[in-house]
């Protein structure tokens, strides 16, 4: 590797909008704010929606449905 040539790696802090403050390494000189981090991102909290669009979902489902075993009147319990 040619020598001088690579920016300095450094920590810097870094602040989510919800609050949170975490060290991390960085190129740049500053800290700086981000505005979703793991502590409030919905994936990682869990409160994740799935946003069904135009029912593909759904249609997805009913397609890979897997159809229920048939029964006959000779399965069947007969009520006496």
């Amino acid at each position: 590797m040619r020598a001088n040539i690579h920016p300095a790696y450094q920590e810097i802090s870094v602040t989510c909008s919800c609050g949170n403050k975490f060290k991390t390494g960085s190129t740049l000189k500053d800290d700086f704010q981000i505005e979703v981090c793991s502590e409030c991102h919905p994936f990682y909290t869990g409160k994740q929606k799935l946003v069904d669009t135009a029912g593909r979902i759904d249609k997805f489902r009913r397609k890979y449905k897997r159809a229920a075993p048939a029964t006959t009147e000779a399965e069947t319990p007969a009520a006496e």
